[in-house]
């Protein structure tokens, strides 16, 4: 979906006229920077290796987004654990007994309710499993972006249009600017201004 629509473009500095397949290359240009497939809410599967010692992880995508009257964004959530990696030696006896009675690699479901998460950060903090191990491994779908679009992005898809219309080699004389153009010069098109108010949105862990 565009970040704007035509009504609006005179709010953010756009002329009526502006058609459409600029807006739609500039909402292009903004998930590519952004490393994702929207802004929009949108549900993602992600597998995350667990730091030993640590019973948290963080998602890449945000902001985290109930769907709907849904109570939490967590869809589903599968764990697992394995035999401790190089350097990550079991010095509780209770511990080497566990893990004698365990089925290590075998993936086990998570309630959902069970975990805490951090909306805005994607952090989230998990259960000890049924054998009193931590996780070393998740799987976990889930949603996150925005259910509305706020001024800090329909700013930033604005500011792009102009900035391609002001390019000579994308000027409006072109009856249909192609979002392949547009990439081309993303290094110019997605200023320093743009890259602060989209920054929020940046995948976590993809760049």
């Amino acid at each position: 979906m565009a970040y704007l629509l035509p009504a609006d473009y005179s709010n953010y500095g756009l002329p009526d006229s502006t058609t459409s397949d600029w807006i739609t290359a500039a909402t292009a240009l903004i998930n590519s920077f952004c490393r994702r497939p929207d802004l929009n809410v949108t549900q993602y599967t992600e597998r995350q290796r667990v730091i030993s010692g640590s019973r948290t992880v963080r998602l890449s995508y945000l902001p985290l987004a109930p769907l709907g009257s849904a109570p939490s964004p967590l869809i589903s959530i599968e764990g697992r654990y394995g035999k401790p990696r190089r350097g990550e030696a079991i010095d509780n006896a209770l511990f080497e007994a566990a893990w004698t009675f365990s089925l290590p690699g075998e993936w086990t479901n998570i309630d959902p309710g069970s975990v805490d998460f951090d909306q805005n950060t994607g952090e989230l903090a998990l259960p000890w499993n049924v054998f009193g191990l931590p996780y070393n491994e998740i799987s976990v779908i889930y949603m996150a972006g925005l259910a509305t679009i706020g001024d800090d992005v329909k700013t930033a898809c604005a500011q792009i249009v102009r900035n391609a219309q002001s390019t000579p080699a994308l000027n409006a004389s072109k009856t249909k600017i192609d979002t392949m153009q547009m990439q081309y010069f993303s290094s110019s098109l997605v200023d320093e201004t743009v890259q602060a108010w989209l920054r929020p949105y940046v995948a976590n862990r993809l760049g």
